[in-house]
């Protein structure tokens, strides 16, 4: 049976979308993987942009509301943020809870570039948890 899998981030616009991306790309056939925010600030398009440099396409990807997900019976809730953490409504649910705090790339300063390649660092930082995470779970 798949896994259930609840990517939340607090605006659903980097992070989150980044890890579902790779959730989906690396799990395959083996879980559902959904993402949401406790807040909603659309998919942002630089992550758009740096996945796609990756070969994954999260283009049609919507921001979604954790609200929008209370009935479903997830088997992974995955934080990637302190403030989602801390705010993370709770689930009637067994679901295992995973943690860890990527760095906000949207909050990246400088030139386009610098921007970027904020946004690679953390993409591969991103990718590399979701893999290990497929393998030691699923």
């Amino acid at each position: 049976m798949k896994k259930k899998i609840l990517i939340l981030c607090t605006g659903n616009s980097c992070r989150s979308q980044i890890a579902e991306g790779y959730l989906r790309y690396f799990a395959g056939n083996k879980a559902d993987v959904y993402s949401a925010g406790v807040e909603t600030h659309g998919v942002n398009p630089r992550a758009i942009a740096t996945m796609a440099e990756d070969g994954i396409d999260i283009s049609n990807h919507t921001s979604n509301h954790v609200d929008e997900y209370a009935s479903i019976d997830f088997d992974f809730v995955i934080t990637v943020c302190d403030n989602a953490r801390e705010r993370c409504p709770y689930f009637p649910t067994n679901a295992l809870k995973f943690h860890n705090n990527f760095p906000d790339p949207a909050k990246a300063q400088g030139t386009e570039q610098e921007i970027m390649e904020e946004f690679r660092r953390v993409r591969q930082m991103i990718k590399e948890y979701c893999e290990q995470f497929v393998e030691e779970q699923l």
